[in-house]
């Protein structure tokens, strides 16, 4: 019986996206705010804890594999550079696409080098 459930779910997930870190930590902050709102006797909070946790269920399930994929991508990119404190990120005036430049270099001349475009900001 249950090796038949295994199959079965095996069977339903096939084509699907499956879990990721940004479905990861969707459920983790799904938990944390139903955690704080039990503590709170928030009503509010309660029903603010269901958003994350649909939307990262939804994300699981979802067989759009190549947008989930983005989504994810754009997430960790984006905790890149969080963590990363050596650097400073500014878009291109011209084609908007970002620029990694050092920290603490004082007012320095950018060149994208995407479109060429020269730019003087400071880092």
């Amino acid at each position: 019986m249950i090796k038949k459930i295994g199959e079965w779910f095996r069977y339903f997930m096939y084509g699907r996206y499956g879990s990721d870190k940004l479905s990861i930590v969707l459920m983790v902050v799904g938990v944390a705010l139903s955690l704080i709102s039990g503590f709170a006797n928030s009503s509010y909070l309660g029903l603010l804890a269901y958003i994350p946790l649909i939307l990262a269920i939804y994300r699981m399930y979802s067989r759009n594999i190549f947008k989930r994929k983005q989504e994810n991508q754009k997430f960790l990119s984006l905790i890149a550079r969080v963590k990363d404190r050596s650097n400073r990120y500014f878009a291109c005036p011209r084609c908007h696409r970002t620029v990694r430049v050092p920290k603490g270099k004082g007012k320095i001349m950018i060149k994208c080098p995407v479109c060429g475009e020269r730019f003087s900001k400071k880092s």
